[in-house]
């Protein structure tokens, strides 16, 4: 038996990652992912059983870090604008210091693999992102206990909520606006879409 190497490991769900994002997941294969790691084919074979196996455990995985990230300092007790600044903050600050890995999710949330992610999500015995579903159950029902927003559908929420984020920091992957212009991201667009997405979720 091959002995596992934890950095060798680490190296594969990187370049995993990478060729996903730049190929796509239908051109992402074993072969290629051993060739960019400089490593022999049979390699990712010895820390995963294939490339389903790979590619879940790395939702798996970075899913958990994510869910650190975002629940970083957050109070679900908090108020509207109190919580979902620090949401914003940490989802900022998360997807700038791991800009693949927004990519990645993305292709993933596109693919037939976002059935079995949602599954994951959604389980309600599963520990994946469990922190996250309840902390941010709790802090909508108590701001809409506290008269600061209306009950809406989740859906609803999460698009006001946090579309304009996201779709600010896909402009900033791509390097172009909606218009074609050169787009960079910086801290005073960020709250400035901050404020308007507040404005539009507060009574």
């Amino acid at each position: 038996m091959r002995i596992r190497d934890i950095n060798k490991q680490q190296l594969v769900k990187e370049k995993a990652i990478e060729i996903i994002v730049k190929h796509g997941l239908e051109g992402f294969t074993i072969n290629k992912l051993a060739k960019a790691c400089g490593v022999s084919v049979g390699t990712p074979y010895v820390y995963y059983k294939d490339k389903d196996d790979l590619i879940l455990k790395i939702v798996l995985d970075e899913g958990a870090k994510m869910e650190d990230a975002i629940n970083k300092d957050f109070d679900p007790d908090a108020s509207l604008e109190e919580g979902l600044r620090i949401q914003w903050r940490n989802r900022f600050d998360y997807m700038m210091k791991n800009p693949l890995l927004g990519q990645f999710f993305d292709q993933i949330s596109s693919s037939t693999y976002h059935q079995q992610f949602l599954e994951m999500f959604t389980s309600s015995t599963g520990a994946f992102l469990n922190k996250f579903k309840e902390n941010m159950g709790r802090f909508i029902s108590n701001t809409v206990i506290r008269g600061e927003m209306d009950d809406l559908p989740i859906d609803v929420y999460w698009s006001i909520a946090f579309g304009p984020l996201y779709t600010l920091m896909r402009f900033h992957q791509q390097g172009r606006s909606i218009t074609g212009a050169t787009f960079q991201i910086n801290e005073e667009l960020v709250w400035i879409t901050f404020k308007l997405a507040l404005k539009a979720l507060k009574k």
